[in-house]
């Protein structure tokens, strides 16, 4: 598993299509829905003429506890939603990471919404390790 301060993730060993589908059904397990699908890949093909690796991003939510931290500050928002990312290695394996919301949402400094954290990043994990 590799990580960085605001994510974690692994490589995984099946096809990139197949991670896709795969990650949504673990999301959907856990009680997360992905309310936006951006194709990087397919975006800077056609405004920049650029070729790269498969890459997506999955901007999931769990409507519950977003709602929680939410409520408790309004302005959260500008951290939602949950970001999972599928991309492929320059190797051409095929790597799934997490935005680490117990890093991000930390930076509010309320242990009420970093109890939230804690608890999406724990949902998020399970995710991770059905993969």
């Amino acid at each position: 598993m590799n990580s960085s301060n605001y994510t974690f993730g692994k490589n995984v060993n099946i096809d990139f299509d197949q991670a896709i589908d795969s990650v949504k059904q673990a999301l959907s397990e856990e009680g997360f829905g992905v309310l936006t699908e951006i194709d990087v890949a397919a975006t800077m093909k056609k405004k920049l003429d650029l070729d790269m690796k498969p890459y997506r991003i999955l901007g999931t939510c769990n409507p519950n506890l977003a709602y929680q931290v939410i409520e408790a500050d309004p302005s959260i928002g500008t951290l939602l939603p949950c970001n999972v990312v599928v991309r492929k290695n320059k190797d051409n394996s095929v790597y799934v990471e997490f935005m680490d919301p117990e890093s991000v949402l930390g930076i509010v400094n309320d242990p009420k919404i970093s109890e939230t954290g804690k608890e999406v990043k724990a949902k998020l994990e399970r995710v991770m390790n059905t993969l």
